[in-house]
């Protein structure tokens, strides 16, 4: 299937310039549109969840709306719960509401159908919603989760290929790659308040995922995205001098080229805005400088975790730019490969020679710099202290799962994760117990796929069925005693269940966790026997 977006980009830009059109799709966050009326309502806390408000549709024009505000707020009896039910409606969408499945429900007809439930289609969108139309369907993650994120989707495609929902996978990587057009990156989400950053830039796999299926010529048209997303990734790699940083690239002493996350807007998260400022009024730091972290690492799609924190446990210390993070750039490097080959498939070895040698050059970094034999790990590179951060985290694994470690590193992290983070559930996301969702005791779905492959890569292939077999396994409890799959699992108790901690309660649906659980079945048949077989629970039985 061709790419197919160019003439929707085109649209989209004319409505953006277009004066009448342009009210039609808004692309200034709602904190920014609505001003004091927005911080007011996530400040006193009119809906639980900070998500909740930016997410709603305003009944009219946002300047109309801020006037009234103005011109009623400070009279007797005013109601600020009843203004904004008076003046917006939703969340529009309302989001997929997953239910469990009813008792005897098999798992994989559970999944299959879930497809649907997480379907989405939002060619057009309501005028000054925060949404951003798309012209092809997408498969969402499930609750609070209602639209279309970047770095769940590479897990979502690989469960859809696996499940033969082609059709579904093309046209998440068609969006893909017109957001790229139309925003000159992938934007973590598409809400307006998600604009400013991007999320671990899994786009080069995804297009290799569909390069499988229908062979590297089918997916030469989309060079040019690629490249531009590249482009996005490396702005100011060309002039910033020694030990500089500029928004997501940074130069250290001896010449070589790094990037870290980042966010353009030193604010607090719309989405979570009560929270940002929780964090900023106790952390004896600058508001804007602790909003840009906070923002940074929910670029970086681990959101939050203890790899950022200075002092590995409070979340008013995190620093997400300064470090270098190793999973980052893996996947850069995974691009820059990409682009090396696809230039050479397009007749251009100048370029493709170019892209080898950036990809070699930071290939070479990753295994020199943050290769931290302290741990036996690999971990995220202080970029200002030039040394490694000495934090054990499931990120290790991406150096492997690309096939960039050298054998002994390849073996000395499997030691590492044997005797550290492998657990009852399967594979631990980092050994601090913190509070934050991206901690102990919690597991994630994306990092256990990635661990499967990567140790598999060098040879571990016990310890690689083993963490499948666990986490399986743990997708497979859950749904036999509570009917459901979820974003993130307890993995150090024996059928530890949900997992929890975070700004928001665990979600069910989920995207990601259909993705690998289908993904991880197809490798282990008799994983796939174990996931056939299994059942949500009958009347009558515990948990029910």
């Amino acid at each position: 299937m061709r790419f197919r977006t160019g003439l929707f980009s085109v649209l989209l830009f004319a409505s953006l310039v277009a004066g009448e059109a342009a009210a039609q799709i808004e692309t200034v966050p709602p904190s920014i549109l609505y001003g004091p009326l927005y911080s007011d309502v996530e400040l006193q806390s009119v809906f639980p969840d900070s998500k909740t408000f930016p997410d709603m549709i305003p009944n009219e024009s946002p300047s109309a709306i801020v006037a009234e505000y103005e011109a009623s707020k400070n009279q007797p009896g005013f109601d600020l719960s009843g203004f904004v039910a008076q003046h917006f409606t939703g969340p529009t969408p309302p989001g997929p509401s997953i239910q469990p499945a009813p008792p005897g429900k098999p798992l994989l007809d559970y999944v299959a159908e879930l497809w649907s439930e997480l379907t989405q289609s939002t060619p057009t969108v309501p005028a000054y919603s925060s949404l951003q139309p798309l012209p092809f369907p997408y498969v969402v993650p499930g609750g609070r989760f209602r639209e279309f994120y970047y770095w769940d989707s590479y897990f979502t495609i690989l469960g859809l290929e696996a499940d033969n929902r082609n059709d579904l996978a093309q046209s998440m990587v068609d969006d893909f790659a017109t957001e790229i057009e139309t925003y000159g990156h992938i934007p973590n989400g598409n809400r307006s308040y998600y604009l400013s950053r991007s999320q671990p830039p899994f786009f080069s796999l995804m297009v290799s995922a569909i390069a499988d299926r229908d062979g590297e010529a089918s997916c030469l048209h989309l060079l040019p995205q690629l490249q531009q997303e590249y482009d996005f990734w490396m702005e100011g790699s060309d002039w910033l001098p020694p030990m500089q940083a500029h928004r997501r690239v940074v130069r250290l002493s001896d010449g070589t080229v790094l990037n870290r996350y980042w966010d353009d807007r030193p604010a607090p998260r719309d989405e979570s805005y009560r929270e940002d400022v929780q964090t900023a009024s106790i952390s004896n730091r600058p508001a804007r400088e602790v909003y840009r972290n906070l923002r940074a690492a929910a670029e970086s799609g681990w959101d939050f975790s203890s790899r950022w924190l200075a002092d590995g446990h409070t979340l008013a210390t995190i620093r997400t730019v300064s470090l270098l993070p190793v999973d980052l750039n893996s996947l850069l490097a995974h691009l820059e490969q990409t682009l090396a080959r696809l230039w050479r498939a397009q007749g251009d070895e100048a370029r493709a020679t170019e892209f080898d040698q950036r990809a070699a050059a930071r290939t070479d970094a990753i295994t020199r710099l943050m290769w931290d034999p302290d741990i036996g790990a690999f971990s995220d590179y202080l970029w200002r202290d030039e040394r490694p951060s000495h934090n054990l985290t499931a990120a290790t694994l991406f150096p492997l799962f690309f096939k960039f470690a050298s054998p002994d590193q390849g073996a000395a992290v499997a030691s590492t994760v044997r005797q550290q983070l492998l657990m009852p559930g399967g594979l631990a996301t980092t050994l601090v117990n913190s509070g934050q969702q991206w901690d102990e005791p919690n597991g994630w779905a994306p990092l256990q796929l990635i661990a499967v492959e990567g140790l598999t890569n060098y040879g571990e292939t016990d310890l690689a069925e083993m963490i499948a077999e666990r986490w399986v396994d743990q997708n497979i409890s859950e749904y036999e005693q509570e009917g459901k799959l979820v974003e993130k699992y307890n993995v150090v108790m024996p059928s530890g269940g949900m997992g929890g901690g975070g700004e928001y309660a665990t979600q069910i649906g989920f995207g990601w966790t259909n993705g690998v659980l289908l993904a991880l079945i197809s490798r282990y048949p008799a994983l796939a026997e174990k996931a056939q077989a299994a059942r949500s629970m009958e009347p009558g039985t515990p948990g029910e």
